[in-house]
């Protein structure tokens, strides 16, 4: 049944498909530990739901297995932008929203589930939003292994992929977990910008560029700004980085919905969005997400960083935006340039 399971997962579009059991996750005292020091900054909801996290059967009273896919998002010929007045998109986001494409997937994937096992199986699933720990489960899985800057690594994905998990009431073998091999490589530590990789698989969120563009909603500090070069939305530094992308392949599920227009997005085009026009424009896009304010808040931190004079203009615009983020952000942003070009 398990490879019957398998075979519909990648039938479906999925790359991998892997089997673990429904134990608790073996890292909920690092867990308990980083919350306790603060570690995840304003994402709240970390520490409401801490308990299922550690304890599946909260989740899906009766669970047996984890079912755990994986989606490449990876292309072809990846290259950040480096044109003048380009920002910076993580590279996940430049797809369509993968919670809508590979959803749809494992509901499918569900069903099908439920249907093979028979009357009395219970299933739900998840891409991104459960209370659950995904990248440990996956490991267990031996789908991946959770690299020194925590995220997951595969060596035939690379870092470029997204996770889905099926909790069911079925049981199923599992299969074999895999081991970690960072061997003694540190690259993704010393690649990371505003140093948020405090150590080897230790990570302080509220330095991590990805949470200062996207899970911070308020004023990013003034500390980590320029740091944050022209990247208006997440950060692939450390990912990048990593030797096991040199394995990476694209894959078909998401291949499709790839937007060139999220590849060298122009700065001050994206300025000039209104509320309508943003909605409009990313409405098949994580990025719909940080709303407006906090995309426009992140675009003017990049145009004080790479912009030039002849943003100015745009930027004392944006100064008087009826959204104090904005315009705080713009503000700075004017100050970063005559400073820079004077």
């Amino acid at each position: 049944m398990k490879e019957i399971i398998r075979q519909q997962a990648l039938h479906l579009g999925f790359d991998q498909c892997r089997f673990t059991t429904a134990q608790p996750p073996g890292s909920g005292r690092r867990l308990e530990e980083w919350l306790k020091e603060g570690r995840h900054g304003n994402m709240a909801w970390l520490q409401r739901n801490a308990d299922k996290r550690l304890n599946p059967d909260l989740v899906l009273p009766g669970v047996k297995s984890f079912i755990v896919v994986a989606a490449s998002h990876a292309v072809e010929t990846q290259v950040d932008s480096t044109i003048r007045g380009a920002g910076v998109i993580a590279r996940y986001a430049r797809h369509a929203d993968y919670h809508g494409i590979i959803g749809e997937k494992l509901r499918q994937l569900t069903l099908y589930v439920n249907q093979l096992a028979g009357v009395g199986t219970r299933s739900i699933w998840y891409v991104d939003t459960g209370p659950i720990l995904e990248r440990d489960l996956a490991q267990r899985a031996g789908l991946g292994f959770v690299g020194k800057h925590t995220n997951l690594i595969s060596r035939r994905l690379g870092n470029w992929f997204f996770l889905g998990e099926i909790l069911t009431t079925l049981e199923l073998e599992p299969d074999v977990p895999e081991k970690n091999h960072c061997g003694h490589c540190s690259r993704c530590l010393t690649s990371c910008p505003t140093g948020a990789i405090t150590g080897p698989f230790q990570l302080d969120a509220r330095r991590c560029i990805s949470y200062l563009t996207i899970e911070l909603k308020e004023s990013i500090p003034l500390e980590w700004r320029r740091a944050i070069g022209n990247r208006i939305y997440g950060c692939d530094d450390c990912l990048a980085a990593c030797p096991w992308n040199r394995f990476a392949r694209a894959g078909k599920l998401m291949k499709p919905h790839l937007r060139a227009d999220l590849g060298e997005p122009n700065l001050l085009e994206l300025l000039a969005l209104n509320d309508a026009d943003f909605k409009k424009q990313f409405a098949d896009s994580p990025i719909l997400r940080t709303k407006r304010r906090g995309f426009l808040r992140n675009v003017c931190v990049a145009l004080g960083n790479v912009g030039g004079r002849d943003a100015l203009p745009h930027l004392e615009k944006a100064a008087t935006d009826s959204e104090p983020l904005v315009a705080e952000h713009a503000r700075w942003a004017i100050q970063e340039i005559e400073s820079r070009t004077n």
